[in-house]
């Protein structure tokens, strides 16, 4: 048996030394603290404030930290030697003539395996960080859209609250001059008609509020929102720079960002597949007991496999078509961006003219028609169909002038979203 030992132990101390390379790589670093659902406190929100719920409380951000933590594992794995293998043989199982060996094959890779090993796990670690970069844009324009959509349904229902205050007041001067027999009970009857449609309208303004203030909260993980309300300025318009500045800023985009990284991560994949078409060298160094001639003898070999067939040829195959891929995608990601880039540019500039106009004239004039119908309605110069007429056209306004509102703020964090800002 001590014979059968003395090999081994001297494979062990050649294999002690290998085992120093790899300690590295068994301390994990601590993982962060990850997304909590959280509840906000009751009282006004501000959109400050709701940006730092969806950081602390959004799974999907969460969810791209954890990838870009699992990356790092990646590199660590890539950075790794082959283990080496130890090997006993025994030939003859009589005592006297029996023949011992103990030996350590050491694996070397060849053709650059280990460092395109770890460019490609950098690279993947890159698109993991581009990609939260990405998400997180895109959940703060949620945020952000989703905060001002809660604005606009508060303000449609302090209107369709003001507008049924409007038609009830008219449907109040209908009755009277009908009960003074002034005008037919019809006026009444379209009075009414008018008054109804307006608690309509406060209904699904008010059904669209708990709807907008549920998608809000729900970006952290809240489905009962706690807030009284969104406080913020309907009438700071935003503004955005020219479509030609924007353009040029496309580059920074959180997308093209990526999408850029990807090409780089698939190039070192190529890389990763084409260092496997090259065969690894298999060193072996050992002892050999040898009973009958009691002596011990060293033992040296060398093995290399024959790439005859498998030469890695499909994988370098997928590799470049998915590199392929990942280039027709960014220049795809380019012109989809430069376009939406340019629409929503384009909507944010008709729309500020249209809200600035809707609100300086406009709503001014349909106010100050629907009170000039209104007096006159009531000292018998109009009849009820113009009161009607001039009401209608001043909820439309107002309607019209919050739908402006919507789509100047949406195009703004579209274009916040795009450029990654």
């Amino acid at each position: 048996m001590r014979t059968l030992l003395l090999p081994l132990g001297l494979a062990a101390a050649i294999t002690s030394s290998f085992v120093s390379l790899s300690t590295h790589a068994q301390a994990l670093p601590p993982a962060p603290g990850y997304a909590n659902a959280v509840t906000e406190p009751a009282g006004p929100l501000t959109l400050d404030a709701a940006l730092a719920f969806a950081a602390g409380g959004n799974f999907t951000l969460s969810a791209a930290g954890r990838e870009v933590d699992a990356s790092e594992g990646a590199v660590m794995q890539a950075r790794v030697i082959p283990n080496p293998e130890i090997a006993t043989l025994m030939e003859d199982t009589r005592r006297a003539s029996r023949t011992s060996t103990a030996q350590i094959n050491v694996p070397i890779e060849l053709g650059g395996k280990r460092s395109a090993r770890i460019a490609a796990a950098e690279r993947g670690r890159e698109f993991a960080q581009a990609s939260l970069g990405s998400i997180r844009a895109d959940l703060r324009a949620a945020v952000i859209e989703r905060f001002f959509t809660v604005l606009i349904a508060q303000e449609r229902v302090k209107l369709a609250q003001g507008s049924l205050d409007i038609a009830t007041r008219g449907t109040d001067v209908a009755a009277k001059r009908v009960a003074a027999g002034k005008v037919s009970p019809v006026e009444e009857t379209k009075a009414r008609v008018e008054q109804a449609n307006v608690e309509l309208e406060l209904n699904e303004a008010t059904a669209e509020l708990r709807s907008a203030r549920q998608a809000l909260t729900a970006l952290w993980g809240n489905d009962a929102p706690q807030f009284s309300e969104a406080q913020g300025n309907l009438d700071a318009l935003p503004s955005r720079p020219a479509p030609e500045a924007l353009r040029a800023s496309l580059d920074e985009s959180p997308d093209i960002v990526a999408s850029r990284v990807e090409i780089e991560r698939r190039q070192a994949v190529i890389g990763v597949e084409r260092s496997r078409q090259y065969p690894d060298l298999t060193v072996s160094v050992g002892a050999k007991r040898d009973n009958d001639a009691n002596r011990n003898m060293a033992v040296i070999g060398v093995s290399i496999p024959l790439p005859l067939f498998d030469r890695n040829q499909g994988n370098l195959y997928e590799a470049i078509r998915r590199a392929d891929k990942a280039q027709d995608e960014y220049l795809a990601a380019r012109i989809r961006l430069g376009n939406d880039l340019l629409v929503a540019s384009n909507v944010l500039s008709v729309s500020r003219a249209s809200a600035q106009t809707l609100k300086g004239t406009v709503l001014p004039a349909a106010e100050q028609a629907y009170r000039a119908a209104t007096i006159g309605f009531e000292s018998g110069k109009f009849n009820y169909l113009d009161v009607l007429d001039a009401q209608r056209t001043l909820f439309q306004a107002r309607i019209r002038y919050l739908g402006v509102l919507a789509r100047t703020y949406q195009s703004a964090t579209t274009i916040d979203r795009i450029l990654g800002r």
